[in-house]
């Protein structure tokens, strides 16, 4: 079991969260949500005690292991992949450590050797012979073929070091597991996979994620990050939103009716203040009056963009006509004689085992690469618009505020135009004035989609749209991409937002593009 005890988290002026008491318990699962900024990884890193909380302590018992997903890609480069998960397991590999370090002593004595077999034994118990068989059934679940066992690190793509990574963190069987965002980079195999393993976990696991689909999975509670303060709410992600709309509306629901009783009241006190046999009735309605109070409802860190996507003409029945276009990227080959057509209204999500598969369709599709064979026709009614994946270089050195860097996408320049449009994607205020350069992940994207609403296209191509958002910015575009009458190309890891929006898949593979005139959520059915 590990708790918190009275911790509180301040950054300058900025208090998160105080005087928090929480127990995990094992053989639950609990998941951390809460807006962007609200302090969900700081959280973990209390929790892991790479940070100090401002007050209060993380309880941690003696002998109690915990293991947390590792966020930095190039940390292991020059270890192999099968070590790297093996380090995983500190106590095993501090015996390993201490062992060999024996082992290769010139002068080995008796000590020596009544240590050594301490620490065969140890080694034993905490299953090092089988470690790397151990490590290898957990790569193979998440993907890894045994090919790469040996490779090092620095040579895998970085999903597949994420998937390492997470190997490692699983490795050994930690009593707490603190994972943040580890459905980040994983096919939906792979997240399937995952989803299984931590239901049938004995032990304590804390996970942060934004896919609603992969909460809803695995969580037994839910620990709410809001209000300056944490709460833990039993059930998955829908039953927590169900709860606090429930209490949400009850709390919204009794303002109104003390608010219609006091006009009752004052409109009694009114009417017969004055009056002489009614005097005793208006002072005793005065005094309900004063005692009647409203309850505070407190303002929540969650804020929802207004996303809406309408395009400013109509498409023809020809969108996209593909034909048996073929690409090899970085040595290897992405698809080849991929051919297909769209229909107007279709919502494609494109998959493939190769992440990158998407990116290089959307970029030629784009005209920002070339095929090595093949030709792809676009509708001449229709126009585009992207949300890129990387999008890194569309900001950086632009030392410009927002409301010039919108302008210049903006058919209205008006200041007073471009300041409403950027408050409805929650850049209020001196928000507004932020320089593009300085944003974070969520607000670049945010930025880039109210590009695309301004641009009135009716296509439009998202490659992990929902990377970085929080859940109520994926909720908004969830339910903006739903009402948008137009096409659709996306690529997601999001199952929920996945499945609720694509009426058509598309899998790119190095053969071809398997065509599944069905829904995400029918794929996976099959699956």
């Amino acid at each position: 079991m590990i708790s918190v005890a009275d911790i509180s988290l301040n950054f300058g002026e900025k208090k998160l969260f105080e005087d928090v008491s929480i127990k995990f318990s094992p053989g639950n699962c609990y998941g951390v949500i809460g807006a962007n900024g609200a302090g969900k990884s700081t959280f973990l890193k209390i929790l892991a005690q790479e940070i100090s909380p401002s007050k209060g302590q993380v309880v941690l018992p003696k002998g109690v292991s915990v293991s947390t997903l590792q966020q930095d890609h190039f940390q292991y480069n020059e270890h192999k992949v099968l070590d790297t998960v093996l380090l995983g397991n500190e106590p095993l590999m501090a015996v390993m450590r201490e062992k060999d370090a024996i082992y290769a002593k010139e002068n080995f004595s008796d000590a020596d050797g009544v240590r050594a077999a301490e620490l065969e034994a140890e080694f034993a118990n905490l299953r090092g012979w089988e470690a790397e068989t151990d490590a290898a059934t957990l790569l193979h679940g998440l993907g890894i073929s045994e090919e790469h066992l040996h490779k090092l690190m620095k040579e895998l793509k970085d999903g597949e070091k994420v998937k390492v990574l997470l190997a490692q963190a699983l490795f050994g069987s930690p009593d707490v597991l603190l994972l943040d965002e580890p459905t980040n980079h994983l096919d939906i195999r792979s997240i399937r996979w995952l989803e299984n393993y931590l239901l049938e976990y004995d032990k304590t696991v804390i996970v942060i994620s934004h896919d609603r689909h992969f909460l809803n999975q695995i969580c037994t509670h839910m620990v709410d990050i809001d209000y300056g303060k944490i709460t833990v709410f039993v059930g998955n992600y829908d039953f927590w939103v169900q709860s606090i709309t429930m209490a949400r509306n009850l709390r919204s629901n009794e303002n109104k009716k003390k608010e219609q009783k006091a006009k009752e009241l004052e409109a009694f006190i009114r009417r017969f203040s004055a009056n002489a046999s009614k005097s005793r009735q208006a002072t005793a309605r005065r005094k309900q009056l004063d005692n009647l109070t409203l309850e505070d409802i407190p303002r929540s860190l969650r804020k929802a963009p207004h996303i809406v996507f309408t395009p400013k003409r109509e498409a023809g029945d020809i969108i996209l006509e593909v034909d048996s276009l073929s690409k090899t990227f970085q040595g290897e080959s992405i698809f080849e004689d991929l051919s297909f057509s769209l229909r107007k209204n279709d919502k494609v999500l494109f998959i493939g085992e190769n992440e990158n598969a998407a990116t290089v369709l959307f970029n030629i599709l784009l005209g920002k690469d070339s095929a090595d064979s093949g030709s792809f026709r676009w509708g001449v009614t229709t126009t585009q618009s992207y949300l890129p994946k990387e999008h890194d270089a569309l900001f950086e050195g632009a030392e410009i505020n927002l409301i010039d860097w919108l302008r210049t996408f903006s058919e209205d320049k008006s200041e007073n135009f471009l300041r409403g449009f950027l408050g409805k994607m929650l850049f209020s205020g001196e928000d507004s004035k932020k320089f593009a350069s300085k944003l974070s992940g969520g607000e670049r994207v945010r930025c880039l989609l109210a590009k695309m609403m301004l641009s009135g296209s009716n296509v439009l191509l998202l490659d992990g749209p929902t990377n970085h958002l929080d859940i109520e910015s994926i909720t908004a575009l969830n339910e903006g991409l739903l009402a948008f009458p137009g096409t659709v190309l996306f690529a997601s890891h999001d199952q929920e937002f996945a499945s609720s929006i694509s009426s058509r898949l598309i899998e790119l593979k190095p053969g071809g593009g398997l065509d599944y005139q069905v829904s995400y959520s029918e794929y996976l059915a099959r699956l």
